[in-house]
């Protein structure tokens, strides 16, 4: 979903947490990829979908990084705001538990990209065979379904159905998950069938989206922690066409990633700097693996067969 977000200044941040400090209902801190993030709200369901997708840590830790998601009526719906300096976001009138979710994961990010030398993708992550592949895309490309077509195959396991964080030695680029059950859409099911009974025992929120346990479905074996990326998969909408699948060489796929926002529209700070840190991360990634540009065809089971044969190493060009 599209939105705006402004930078605050620590002083501004202090005086929103003073206004809302009476409005907190709930508080937990949440293990992120090795960051303590902490929400605070005064919703129930936000505070218990958020138990569900995150790791627990310690309540004596001190935190990273905050959030704040509440309701203002003086404010407008979809009101963001972040302080770069305390690390701290908050979300007023967000009725979207996946917005909430994302930039938890984007502060985190924050603090991993500047001083960890781990960085940020937006985008699935599968491993077949401890060869990983990566697959972004612009909203709406179905990168998502996709990745839940992939896991019916048997010898494809997931690090992450949206969000991973990256860190790069030597020639190599490991790919590391980081939440501990994903957020996935009802409309799952009409793509691929199998996934019905996990649907249809979810709890769904208002957006017909739910936070589930996918061992359950793929099993305990099949949910990596990490792996080690070979592939690189750029998912484009389907522009009426039949599956298109176009091999691309490392200064190409640079270009068209950096044209893209790096397809993240979630990252919080945009400075030269940080376009610097994004920019190496990525020349290193895609020095670092085969990258493919593949456009969606008419049907979702067209565009599987395809990725298929680049997630298991059939296909070279």
């Amino acid at each position: 979903m599209p939105y705006t977000l402004s930078l605050i200044t620590v002083e501004k941040k202090e005086e929103l947490a003073e206004r809302y400090a009476d409005l907190i209902d709930h508080e937990v801190k949440s293990e992120v990829f090795g960051c303590c993030i902490k929400l605070l709200t005064d919703d129930k369901e936000t505070k218990e979908r958020w138990e569900e997708n995150f790791y627990f840590i310690s309540q004596n830790i001190r935190s990273h990084g905050r959030l704040y998601h509440l309701g203002d009526p003086a404010l407008p719906r979809d009101t963001l705001y972040y302080d770069p300096q305390s690390r701290t976001a908050f979300l007023i009138n967000v009725a979207y538990y996946g917005l909430v979710k994302s930039l938890a994961l984007s502060v985190a990010g924050d603090v991993l990209e500047e001083e960890h030398g781990t960085h940020s993708v937006h985008g699935a992550c599968i491993d077949a065979d401890g060869r990983g592949t990566a697959v972004l895309g612009e909203s709406g490309a179905g990168k998502t379904t996709q990745t839940y077509g992939l896991l019916l195959d048997g010898r494809i396991r997931v690090v992450s159905d949206d969000w991973f964080f990256a860190r790069v030695y030597g020639s190599d680029v490991f790919a590391y998950g980081s939440e501990k059950n994903f957020y996935i859409r009802a409309d799952l099911a009409g793509a691929w069938p199998a996934f019905a009974d996990l649907v249809g025992q979810a709890d769904l929120d208002a957006e017909e989206r739910a936070v589930v346990d996918l061992r359950s479905v793929v099993g305990k074996g099949r949910v990596l922690p990490m792996t080690t990326l070979r592939t690189v998969i750029f998912l484009r909408r389907h522009e009426g066409g039949p599956v298109r699948c176009v091999p691309l060489e490392p200064d190409e796929a640079l270009e068209a990633a950096s044209a893209a926002g790096y397809f993240n529209p979630h990252l919080l700070v945009r400075t030269p700097f940080r376009e610097g840190i994004r920019r190496r991360f990525f020349a290193a990634l895609l020095g670092a693996t085969r990258v493919f540009e593949v456009t969606a065809g008419p049907t979702p089971a067209e565009t599987q067969e395809v990725l298929r044969e680049i997630v298991m190493g059939e296909r070279r060009n």
